[in-house]
């Protein structure tokens, strides 16, 4: 069954969307079976991944309103291990319609169901905003992953966060976990990223993701082009980092299932001595 890892923050600008294309691709060329969800209407992921409206076959939108399944949405993409399901918003009208359907909260996660045995991840990105297709995705998911750029709005979302992630917790998913910060857009020696990183130390340190993405303009210019960036410069400062925050969350689950599922190693009972 695949690991669902919704990333969320009620934050623009702060590298969510690039987080959630560059992860699946990551895992993907780590050859673990990878869908990447796009729950925002704006369609960021899509774009970042050159899927053009003429390519685009249906989406969320589609199975949201019953017209399509899961199965038929599915997006191939220039990586062998990662599929991509968009939103598929082309209206105001349409926008709304999905905005009203999404207050059922559990509604994607019964459509889901039928495909999730299929991957080992699913990555879900989601609108800077706390509901509606944002709370489908985390009714749904096993954990979030929460991308913070330098700067004190991005302190005050995280706060935002863990509260509505509270009420997700009490009245949806019981289950859901906090999969760790990431810092993303990462400066050194600048004075707001000081600040930044006392306060995270101070106030989330226990949630803290080893990896640091930095700023890079390759992660920026690969959108441009509608590939992830391992497709665009794979040796860049920043493909790099997401190639290190795969393999980090990659061996976190490794290190949990193992501790769920302990090896039991059976003794040989002793060999008895026989009398001739």
């Amino acid at each position: 069954m695949a690991k669902i890892i919704t990333i969320a923050i009620p934050k623009g600008g702060v590298g969510k969307t690039t987080t959630a294309v560059n992860l699946a691709a990551s895992f993907a060329v780590l050859e673990k079976r990878v869908l990447l969800i796009d729950t925002d209407p704006f369609g960021a992921c899509g774009m970042s991944l050159g899927f053009t409206q003429e390519k685009t076959k249906g989406g969320l939108y589609e199975v949201f309103s019953f017209i399509h399944s899961m199965a038929q949405v599915i997006h191939h993409t220039e990586l062998a291990y990662l599929d991509f399901i968009p939103t598929n918003i082309t209206s105001q009208q349409a926008e709304e319609r999905i905005t009203r359907l999404s207050e059922n909260r559990t509604l994607l996660k019964n459509i889901l169901r039928t495909i999730t045995p299929q991957y080992d991840y699913v990555i879900i990105d989601t609108p800077p905003i706390l509901r509606g297709l944002t709370t489908n995705a985390l009714s749904c998911s096993d954990s979030v992953l929460i991308p913070i750029k330098p700067g004190h709005f991005s302190l005050e979302g995280i706060e935002k966060l863990f509260k509505y992630f509270e009420w997700i917790q009490e009245v949806a998913n019981r289950n859901l976990e906090i999969e760790g910060i990431l810092q993303t857009m990462y400066e050194p020696h600048t004075k707001v990223t000081e600040i930044t990183d006392r306060e995270l130390q101070l106030r989330f340190r226990k949630y803290l993701l080893k990896t640091i993405i930095p700023k890079n303009t390759q992660l920026t210019e690969s959108s441009f082009y509608g590939k992830p960036a391992i497709l665009f410069n794979a040796s860049s400062k920043g493909t790099l980092a997401y190639l290190e925050l795969a393999r980090e969350l990659a061996e976190k689950h490794k290190e949990a299932a193992q501790l769920q599922n302990p090896v039991t190693v059976q003794i040989p009972a002793p060999i008895k001595n026989e009398q001739v």
